[in-house]
């Protein structure tokens, strides 16, 4: 990614320049070292925003991201043997985790405000395209925001004159969001770029380069996925009217569509982060992770050619599992021992097996097996979940910065989601369009994008059931969840939103019951709903918080959110 770097440094300093003068535009333009109007662009903002909704710095993106989204949505599991953690981290509450977490989140919107105050009309850098993307990447951190917390501050949040907000309910979020898409589409209607000269967006928007049909289309996508996800939902009246109207409308489609936010090579982890500033950087193994059971399962289980692409096969070798001398494991050791073989039987390994009743070692045969690590393994079964038993994400997720080695993009939003979404739509009874048709090009290009073989891709959609939408409406919506919940890996806040909303896939949905083997955490083994509230709002705004919790429900994580698929 040449240039980010020098990209993400002059939107910093025009960041502190402006954040320092703006209450005095004129005095500044006055003085003859300072930036004039006419070297000032709302596009070195942007860049900004972008990498701090989606790369932020390693702080929250290990608390964040991997601790809690992409573990709650099933794809990313700790636990293994000679992790910091047992998989039952974060599904135990723990304050610190979900205070940095909140904290990044809710303290997203001070930097987005600035932004859109300086854009807006009247605002000392007024451009209407440049408002009407901040209104898309509002809808994107709106999204996410409420998706994980529940209510919200929203319709007050930016308004300088209120110090406490009111929370305001997820329809209200859904509805608001919607109808700035709105306004942002038609804002931008058939216009293509920016403006001239200094206000041309290109090199600094890291999502389509400046190309407003594509924020359009993005606008349009992301409307479609927040009505689908309302529909039904009590007091959702605005969401059948607002999927027949994105539907007729363009949405991102095809594989130039994809909006993926490159990863920078250069920037420091505590500026721009990625999966492998905590994979290399600290640790040793403390700090790794493996991909969970039920995401290798659905890959292996159904010939799926994202598998090698998405995760490695599993080191192997020889290991031996012991019998402790005291505690619960000593009763349950067998039942320890049985349980992992079980899943290298069930992901076909060929092994070797000898020993004593107290010591059993195992020999795995040569060759390439994939085997997800179980999601939310305890603590007493820990010593026995052996790291050379479980694939690891592949190379391409971990890889480290500066080695010369690709490291996959932060996924936005993607042309799979929106030929998903489609179909979902279709089945569901909306519109006109093939929903076999619109799976068939989703499942294509998700595979697109991790590079995958057109011809394993054509192979896969021929053959494989997984890829034929003949089942019963509810058979059918269930396919497309997965293949969507799949399609999100990395992308842990919509991979776990989708679980909540449509209850696939239910092996995660169900929660686990079995203590011997699993965490019951603080949610006696139910599927986390959302994440606690962080106290720095409990602290600052407790009033309004209080209120939104006796609206809501209890400031837990088993309390559902307004769309979810128990509700």
């Amino acid at each position: 990614m040449k240039g980010i770097l020098k990209i993400v440094s002059g939107s910093l300093l025009l960041f502190v320049f402006l954040l320092s003068g703006c209450s005095d535009f004129e005095e500044i333009n006055t003085k003859p070292d300072a930036f004039t109007s006419d070297e000032v662009s709302a596009k070195y903002f942007l860049t900004g925003l972008q990498i701090e909704l989606y790369a932020p710095n390693r702080f929250p993106y290990w608390r964040a991201h991997l601790i809690h989204a992409d573990r709650f949505a099933g794809q990313f599991t700790f636990g293994f043997n000679g992790c910091w953690w047992t998989d039952g981290l974060a599904y135990s509450y723990n304050v610190g985790y979900t205070d940095a977490s909140y904290a990044w989140m809710s303290g997203y919107l001070g930097k987005f405000s600035t932004y859109q105050n300086f854009v807006r009309p009247g605002g000392e850098l007024e451009n209407d395209k440049f408002y009407a993307i901040g209104l898309i990447m509002k809808g994107l951190y709106y999204q996410m925001y409420t998706d994980t917390f529940g209510m919200v501050p929203y319709s007050e949040a930016s308004n300088p004159d209120i110090i406490t907000p009111k929370f305001d309910s997820q329809a209200e979020i859904y509805q608001g969001v919607i109808a700035e898409l709105d306004e942002a589409m038609n804002i931008i209607g058939d216009e293509t770029v920016t403006g001239d000269g200094l206000e041309f967006l290109a090199e600094n928007d890291l999502f389509f380069n400046g190309d407003l049909q594509k924020w359009k289309k993005l606008a349009n996508t992301l409307k479609l996925r927040m009505a689908l996800r309302a529909q039904g939902a009590p007091g959702a009246d605005f969401a059948e009217s607002a999927i027949t109207a994105a539907l007729q409308d363009p949405l991102l489609s095809m594989e130039g569509d994809n909006a993926l936010m490159e990863k920078d090579t250069e920037i420091d982890q505590f500026g721009n982060a990625a999966y492998g500033d905590i994979w290399h950087n600290f640790g040793g193994l403390g700090s790794k992770w493996k991909i969970g059971k039920t995401l290798v399962d659905y890959l292996r289980d159904n010939n799926d050619p994202r598998l090698p692409h998405y995760a490695e096969p599993i080191i192997g070798g020889e290991v031996t599992f012991t019998r402790p001398t005291e505690g619960n494991g000593v009763a349950l050791f067998d039942k320890y021992v049985e349980f992992i073989l079980g899943e290298l039987d069930n992901a076909g390994v060929e092994y070797t097996e000898s020993g004593s009743a107290d010591e059993i070692t195992i020999s795995v045969a040569e060759g390439e097996y994939y085997v997800g690590q179980p999601t939310r393994l305890n603590g007493d079964i820990y010593p026995h979940v052996k790291y050379e038993l479980f694939s690891a994400p592949a190379d391409w997720v971990v890889n480290p910065k500066n080695s010369g080695s690709p490291i996959f993009p932060e996924v936005v939003m993607t042309a799979a989601e929106g030929n998903f979404l489609q179909a979902e739509a279709a089945v569901k009874g909306f519109g006109s369009g093939d929903a076999q048709a619109f799976y068939e090009e989703g499942l294509r290009q998700a595979m697109l994008m991790w590079n995958v073989d057109e011809g394993a891709i054509s192979e896969f959609l021929a053959n494989e059931d997984m890829a034929q939408l003949d089942g019963s409406m509810e058979e059918n919506l269930e396919k497309i969840a997965i293949q969507r919940w799949i399609a999100a890996y990395t992308d842990g806040f919509e991979a776990w939103a989708i679980v909540r909303d449509t209850g696939y896939p239910a092996e995660l949905a169900n929660g686990v019951s079995d203590y011997d083997l699993y965490s019951a955490g603080t949610l006696n083994g139910e599927y986390p709903q959302r994440m606690r509230y962080g106290n720095v709002e409990y602290n600052t705004n407790g009033a309004n918080l209080q209120e939104a919790i006796q609206e809501q429900g209890p400031d837990e994580q088993g309390t559902e959110l307004w769309w979810s698929a128990g509700n």
